[in-house]
C-alpha cells in the first residue's frame, strides 16, 4: 500500500478562521497532495461551539472529518446533528448517553481510517478517563484498520505527552489540541506514532487564542465576566501534515506548517512580523 498524505487542521477559529480555511484549503490540498482532511471544529461559530450550517461549509470546502472539543455542545441546535452526521465527533470519554460519538471510519482512495476524539481531565472537565476509554476501544479499531488518528483535546502538556507515550506504538498519531498555540515539538515516537502537543490554530493571531485582545486583558486584570468576540487580523492556518503507511499504520512523517493568509494583513500597529514555519520531522 502506498504512503498517504493527511492533513489536520488545527482549532478553526470563528468567522476569519472559517474563511481561510474555506478559501485556501483547496490548494493547500493539491500542493501537499492531500489524501484525507482533518479539522477540529469546536469554535467555528463565534469562537464557541459548532452549527449543521458551518460543519456543512467546511465539509463543503474540502474537510473530511471535524473533531470537537470542551466546546462541542455550546450551540444547542446542534445537538441532533450530532447524532445523525457520521463526520462529526466529539470527545469518546463523554458519558455514553450524551449525544453523538467518539469515534469513526472513514474510507478513501481504497484505505480505511479511524479517528478518535478525546478530551483531557487535567484543568479541564472531570470525565471518564481519556485513557481508559481510548484502551476499551483501540481493540475494536485494530480489527477494522491500523491507521488511527487520535485528536486530544486537553490542556495540560504533560498529560498530552502522557498519551503519546501511552498510544506509542498502537495509532498513527496523536495530535494536541485546545490550547489554540502551535507547538515546536513534532516528532515520531519510538513505535512510529507522530506526536505534537498542540496543532495550533486557524485564526487571527492578533489576538488572545482567537479573542480581541482589549476583552480577553479586561477580563485577566480585573476579574469581572467579560463577554468575549473573536478577533480579526493577521490569520493563519496552522496544521500538521502527515505521511502515513497505510500497510503498517505508521507515520513516516510529520510537518508542523503555519502559514499567514496573505489577504489577512495585520494592522499597522502590529508587531508581528511572521512569514510563516515550516518544519519536519521525518523517519529515514
Amino acid at each position: 500500500m502506498p504512503v498517504e498524505q493527511i492533513l489536520f487542521l488545527g482549532e478553526i477559529c470563528a468567522e476569519k478562521g472559517r474563511q481561510a480555511v474555506n478559501k485556501h484549503l483547496k490548494q493547500i490540498k493539491e500542493q501537499n497532495q492531500v489524501s484525507f482532511v482533518i479539522a477540529n471544529g469546536e469554535n467555528v461559530a463565534g469562537g464557541f461551539g459548532i452549527t449543521p450550517r458551518l460543519a456543512e461549509e467546511l465539509f463543503k470546502s474540502g474537510v473530511n472529518c471535524i473533531t470537537t472539543g470542551d466546546h462541542f455542545l455550546d450551540r444547542k441546535e446542534s445537538e441532533s446533528f450530532f447524532n445523525s452526521e457520521s463526520r462529526l465527533l466529539r470527545p469518546l470519554n463523554y458519558p455514553e448517553r450524551v449525544c453523538g460519538r467518539g469515534y469513526g471510519f472513514y474510507e478513501f482512495n481504497g484505505h480505511k481510517i479511524g479517528i478518535v476524539n478525546l478530551l483531557g481531565r487535567v484543568f479541564l472537565k472531570l470525565i471518564d478517563c481519556p485513557f481508559q476509554r481510548m484502551e476499551k476501544v483501540l481493540e475494536l479499531m485494530k480489527s477494522e484498520t491500523d491507521t488511527i488518528i487520535v485528536d486530544f483535546h486537553a490542556e495540560a502538556t504533560a498529560e498530552k505527552i502522557a498519551m503519546g507515550w501511552f498510544l506509542d506504538g498502537k495509532v498513527s498519531a496523536v495530535l494536541g489540541t485546545h490550547t489554540h498555540i502551535q507547538t515546536a515539538d513534532e516528532r515520531i515516537l519510538p513505535g512510529g506514532t507522530a506526536y505534537i502537543t498542540d496543532v495550533g490554530m486557524c485564526g487571527p493571531f492578533d489576538s488572545v487564542i482567537g479573542m480581541r485582545k482589549d476583552l480577553s486583558l479586561k477580563r485577566m486584570i480585573l476579574s469581572i465576566p467579560v463577554r468575549l468576540q473573536p478577533a480579526k487580523d493577521d490569520v493563519h492556518i496552522c496544521a500538521v501534515l502527515l505521511a502515513i503507511d497505510m500497510a503498517t499504520g505508521k507515520a513516516k512523517r510529520i510537518q508542523r506548517i503555519n502559514q499567514p493568509i496573505a489577504d489577512d494583513n495585520p494592522p499597522e500597529n502590529s508587531s508581528s512580523t511572521r512569514t510563516g514555519d515550516e518544519s519536519i520531522y521525518q523517519i529515514r
